[in-house]
């Protein structure tokens, strides 16, 4: 049962390649509202739809409750939810769990690093391996996503910026992440190692973001298997953080951090190669499943 006001809300691409356009998931997998048919005024862009605020989101329920512009699964592919984003803000050893697994201390305060948004693929897109690195390696995460505009935002109302949530995999590439001074960007950043979806879930839809079971699975073999109950900084600190920094606007993508079990800390470590498939998954948000070539 759809909760009133919750909403998934995608980005895709219809027969013959078209331009990227606006929907909803009716449900998790299930069929797609074609948005941007449905209400032809909204921009086509998931960044500058959240920009547009309430009135924005008003529009897309009314599209949803409507009945009308249906489109089957199987003839769109469903792209990043948000392709487009300002920032790409990510969040290191910030579940407990993952701190034990390489025996390193519990952070005092959010340790921040980033990707560029070129990182960005979609929910079913390739991961390309780079043929820079032997040791690339898989995270999920939960990554939420700003809907509203602040800076030196309170602990307090720091949820009231979030409009919404989505699976990612933090792909990263261990030697060169490890090296180059130690500065993680390089190795965070090729290109298809930020897949992110199947949808941007609203947070109506989320009974309770901190404690949602998260996994990753690599050729089917269970890999990850925590709960966002272990993160270490939840989000109003996160966000509270962050801001204290920067400006967070519309579209700016927030990944939290992962959970214990990815290949570096394995005996012996495990690393991606070529042909090996990647699952991520999130309660209540879905599943995002990439290839590497």
């Amino acid at each position: 049962m759809r909760l009133p006001g919750a909403m998934r809300l995608v980005r895709f691409r219809g027969a013959g390649g078209a331009e990227p356009r606006l929907g909803l998931e009716e449900a998790a997998g299930g069929s797609l509202v074609d948005l941007s048919a449905a209400e032809p005024a909204l921009p086509r862009s998931m960044r500058a739809f959240l920009e547009s605020g309430q009135s924005g989101l008003a529009a897309a329920r009314r599209a949803l409750e409507s009945g009308r512009h249906r489109l089957p699964r199987g003839t769109v592919r469903l792209l990043a939810p948000v392709g487009d984003p300002e920032k790409v803000i990510c969040v290191g050893l910030n579940y407990r769990d993952h701190c034990l697994e390489q025996d390193v201390k519990i952070p005092r305060e959010p340790i921040i690093f980033s990707k560029f948004p070129s990182a960005i693929i979609g929910p079913f897109d390739d991961i390309v391996h780079p043929q820079e690195s032997s040791e690339v390696d898989w995270e999920v995460e939960l990554a939420a996503v700003i809907g509203k505009k602040g800076r030196h935002i309170e602990e307090s109302s720091a949820l009231d910026h979030v409009v919404g949530f989505m699976v990612a995999n933090d792909v990263s590439a261990r030697d060169w992440q490890m090296r180059n001074g130690r500065q993680w960007l390089l190795g965070k950043t090729f290109d298809t190692f930020c897949p992110l979806g199947p949808a941007l879930v609203t947070k109506d839809a989320v009974a309770d973001v901190h404690n949602l079971s998260i996994r990753c699975s690599v050729n089917g073999r269970l890999m990850q298997d925590s709960s966002t109950s272990q993160l270490v900084f939840r989000l109003p600190k996160l966000i509270a953080w962050v801001s204290r920094f920067v400006t967070l606007v519309p579209g700016d993508i927030l990944l939290t951090g992962t959970p214990p079990g990815v290949g570096a800390f394995r005996k012996p470590p495990v690393f991606l190669k070529r042909g090996d498939e990647v699952q991520c998954e999130i309660e209540e948000l879905g599943t995002i499943c990439n290839k590497v070539v």
